[in-house]
């Protein structure tokens, strides 16, 4: 693949090209001739074919109308109905960003409208849809992107190189193998390192939320680990057992690639920000910045579900749809042009939810699958129906004796579940009417969902493209974002609802409103979500009736009604036998992760004597050879 841009540029017509260069393993190729942008005659889908890589043609950015002149000249192309909002124009790489109310209206029928605003102003325009609920946190991820273009032009192009330049590491052997950093036999720290004679790539690296200190971090001092061997961070989605530590590495000097989704991207970074901000407030020293999180955004390649990329001279990967929160992916690696094909959940849900679609079976070629095991053991068998009608029934008896109803969310995932069931309740009038109050990052989070309704599945997307039947609308929904306004909340008289962070009560709002809720009994705490050992929720789950609170001098007695249920956005263990039975093609082996020790090993064993295929759960600071 050595000088792949030269040998691109030789089946081009002579002189067509200015400049030529790589966008991670895509390659944009940039012209000064007006004629050939408008009309290359099909040479680049000749070079496409005969490469095989993505190759887009750009004009050279001294081409480019001015961009007062360029927004004129598109507004007198598109009509007002369209409802453009906003440009953002990417000078070194002679794109702009145009966010409209109805993206269709720009696109034009076939693109019509498109090819109309570059041959008029040579600008190569992307249209974005305008989100129906703001985020403010998608917008500075927006302005970090664009205030540093020229920067991300030289990452991304170096990150080609490396893809391109053929091999920098001796290759005497074929194999592979995976080292367990974290996530073996237990829930929290995931991280494992993925090593071929000639790659490293690090998949996930969060914390353990259940722990303090050292113990909720990944084994980053396994010998085999060395940030400045790293060529690729791979993040499955945003929960901070996944993702919370990734910008600790940019602290240590990791500027390389880090591959998720587009919204993967901007939860992970809120719930990093928010971890920041938690930890400052309980006095501890935050183990990274807002600076690192920055450097992580900067360093982001979002990838869509089902898209190929190459990401190593040896390794390319392709993100499917894992159904555990938006933008979650089952991550699947062809490692050695074929010589060996891996996959790895994530966190997994193989049942279709409110809000998302079921987790994808269907892969090119699988040899090893690597799966989580939160709900493997025997008895984690969840019956969800009955589960949304014991909340119902919850919620009704609380709001009749003028209670309160707490739930502990995750940032992300069973939150928005939630919303959806409740919303749709409420309007068909099967519970009483009562403020929903959803918590400050909450919000934002529920946003970031109405941003990227083409990761939900088919029913919501379809409500979020109507306002007036988007759920997230609704105005039971009140936003709260401060201490002031969680005080009127826990001092307001009458039924409510309540869904805030952290889902474990590891510190967050949840705390706060379970320290003045806790002695009344008319009030109930409902848990929905895993609670690891040594959480507070997990003890107050279990039946402890007095709990020493963070911040508290005094214990605080538990009067409060105490509820749990057995549904979540993991597999439970029906769905997680299932996934495997389904997979096609067939894995080989099976490695079981991310579940406590029992729950690992049943389900490996279960796998093994149902499919006969070969299983393992390894144990943290483990090596595997899978190929």
């Amino acid at each position: 693949m050595a000088d792949i841009l030269k040998e691109i540029q030789k089946v081009l017509p002579e002189g067509k090209v200015s400049d030529a260069a790589f966008e991670g393993a895509n390659i944009v190729l940039y012209t000064k001739d007006k004629e050939y942008f408008l009309d290359n005659k099909g040479t680049i889908l000749k070079a496409v074919k005969e490469f095989k890589k993505r190759i887009e043609l750009r004009p050279d950015p001294s081409m480019c109308m001015e961009m007062e002149k360029a927004e004129k000249e598109i507004k007198k192309l598109i009509s007002d109905e369209a409802g453009i909002q906003q440009f953002i124009f990417d000078p070194p790489r002679s794109q702009v960003i145009i966010h409209a109310d109805k993206p269709g209206l720009v696109i034009g029928k076939q693109g019509e409208f498109l090819r109309l605003i570059s041959g008029k102003t040579f600008w190569v325009p992307h249209v974005k849809r305008v989100p129906p609920m703001r985020s403010k946190l998608i917008e500075s991820i927006r302005s970090v992107l664009y205030e540093n273009a020229d920067y991300r032009k030289k990452f991304l192009d170096k990150t080609g190189h490396r893809i391109y330049d053929g091999w920098i590491r001796e290759k005497k052997h074929e194999w592979v193998r995976l080292s367990c950093l974290g996530a073996s036999r237990q829930v929290g720290r995931t991280c494992f390192l993925l090593q071929t004679p000639e790659s490293r790539i690090l998949i996930d690296c969060g914390i353990d939320p259940s722990e303090d200190g050292t113990e909720s971090y990944p084994y980053l001092d396994a010998p085999e680990f060395n940030v400045s061997d790293i060529d690729a961070i791979i993040v499955t989605h945003s929960h901070l057992d996944h993702s919370g530590l990734v910008p600790y590495l940019f602290k240590f000097g990791y500027r390389g690639p880090v591959y998720c989704t587009l919204p993967t991207r901007d939860v992970m970074s809120l719930l990093q920000l928010d971890m920041v901000k938690i930890q400052r407030n309980e006095g501890k020293e935050p183990i990274y910045n807002s600076e690192e999180v920055r450097q992580t955004v900067l360093h982001t390649i979002c990838l869509e579900y089902d898209e190929v990329a190459d990401i190593t001279p040896d390794i390319r990967i392709t993100f499917y749809n894992a159904g555990h929160i938006l933008g979650s992916s089952i991550v699947h690696f062809n490692i050695g042009n074929g010589l060996h094909n891996f996959a790895y959940t994530g966190d997994l849900k193989y049942g279709r939810t409110n809000v998302l679609e079921a987790a994808n079976t269907q892969f090119p070629r699988l040899e090893t699958l690597m799966i989580e095991s939160t709900y493997g053991g025997k008895d984690n068998v969840m019956a969800e129906e009955a589960a949304d009608e014991y909340m119902v029934k919850i919620i009704k008896e609380t709001f009749q004796r003028g209670g309160k109803v707490l739930m502990p969310v995750l940032g992300s995932g069973r939150a928005q579940e939630v919303m959806v069931i409740v919303e749709r309740l409420i309007r068909e009038k099967k519970i009483p009417e009562a403020p929903i109050y959803v918590d400050g990052m909450l919000g934002d989070i529920t946003a970031i969902h109405t941003a990227y309704p083409e990761f939900l599945n088919r029913n919501l997307r379809q409500q979020i493209f109507h306002k007036e039947q988007n759920p997230f609308l609704s105005p039971i929904f009140k936003k709260i974002g401060s201490h002031k306004e969680r005080q009127q909340v826990i001092l307001e008289e009458g039924p409510c609802l309540i869904l805030a962070t952290s889902g474990m009560l590891q510190g967050g709002p949840s705390v706060e409103y379970l320290k003045n809720l806790a002695e009344n009994k008319k009030h109930s705490i409902v848990f929905s979500c895993y609670q690891p050992h040594g959480s507070l929720g997990h003890r107050i789950r279990s039946g402890e009736t007095e709990i020493m609170i963070p911040g508290q001098k005094q214990p605080v007695r538990m009067n409060i009604e105490v509820h749990k249920i057995e549904i979540t956005n993991h597999s439970d263990r029906r769905q997680l036998m299932n996934f495997v039975k389904r997979c096609n093609p067939s894995p080989r082996k099976v490695i079981t992760v991310h579940g406590e020790s029992s729950r690992c090993l049943d389900l490996a064993s279960s796998l093994h004597k149902a499919y006969r295929i070969e299983t393992i759960a390894p144990k943290n600071l483990e090596v595997i050879r899978i190929k």
